[in-house]
């Protein structure tokens, strides 16, 4: 979970870093187009076969329109008119999404009040990270704000479809998604962007396409499907909470940064909100207590 979110954290810097140079579809395009064939190469390198049944590809198609298209697109707009810090506690809100959804569609991950408390912990030391610069202009672009939550939203709802391809190798589930969304993609890119018309990106662009593609919606995204059918689509979700946290370390360790007091405050807020979820801290403490 906390490589998953130091790696998902990287995604907010790249995607401010290329979108100065490109259009968001030309972006999430060569994104894709590039994590194709990262994870397809790494599907031939672990020894398993992208042939899988139509039930399967199904899912792995869903998941790529919901997964990858949606939740990309919608972001990376979003980012075009947004900061990186508003965008981040705005994607934070997945947490809530997914604790409606999984008690709604799943058998086996039901609401309760200790995940609602746990899930507001985590949105508020998102916040509280952030700081109120974050917030500036939350009035201002309206649209791109909704864009942020509607991928939010799409998150958590791959989260639930997600489910049914845990007999699938992540790998595959990763390259199958990485490569359905990035045929949707292609078209909508060249007929929009019109890519031949572009100016040749500079070299900072280039190395954060490489970034997105093979950290962002690579080795990220192994680790997503690998997790999703260990812990559950409720918990998985729960790295959109540690992704602010990665970025601000990653800032300490690469670019000299500091850590304020109220980036440890966040960091506790979200460490309790994390703790109420999982319920085992809980219920260690009561069992304690009666024990005493």
């Amino acid at each position: 979970m906390i490589l998953l979110g130091a790696l998902w954290g990287s995604s907010f810097l790249f995607n401010k870093i290329a979108l100065r140079e490109l259009p968001h579809f030309s972006l999430v395009c060569m994104r894709l187009i590039l994590a194709t064939a990262f994870l397809v190469l790494m599907v031939h390198a672990f020894g398993h076969s992208m042939r899988q049944s139509w039930r399967a590809w199904r899912g792995i198609a869903m998941m790529g329109l919901v997964n990858n298209f949606v939740t990309f697109n919608f972001t990376t707009y979003g980012q075009t008119y947004i900061s990186a810090g508003l965008a981040a506690i705005l994607a934070a809100s997945a947490p809530l999404f997914i604790v409606v959804l999984a008690h709604v569609f799943t058998h086996d991950e039901k609401l309760t009040r200790r995940k609602v408390a746990g899930v507001l912990a985590g949105v508020a030391g998102v916040a509280v990270i952030m700081g109120p610069d974050a917030l500036r202009g939350i009035g201002d672009h309206v649209t791109a704000q909704l864009a942020v939550l509607v991928s939010a939203a799409a998150m958590a709802t791959a989260g639930i479809i997600g489910r049914r391809l845990k007999d699938i190798p992540p790998v595959v589930s990763a390259a199958g998604q990485a490569a359905t969304s990035m045929l949707l993609m292609i078209p909508l890119a060249l007929f929009h962007d019109h890519p031949w018309e572009l100016a040749m990106p500079g070299a900072a662009t280039w190395w954060s396409i490489a970034g997105l593609a093979v950290i962002g919606s690579g080795i990220s995204y192994v680790l997503y499907f690998r997790l999703l059918a260990s812990v559950g689509s409720t918990n998985v979700i729960l790295v959109n909470l540690l992704t602010p946290v990665s970025a601000i370390l990653l800032g300490v360790l690469f670019v000299g940064e500091s850590v304020e007091p109220r980036h440890m405050a966040g960091m506790l807020m979200i460490a309790a909100g994390l703790a109420a979820i999982d319920g085992r801290i809980l219920t260690w403490l009561r069992a304690r207590v009666a024990g005493a």
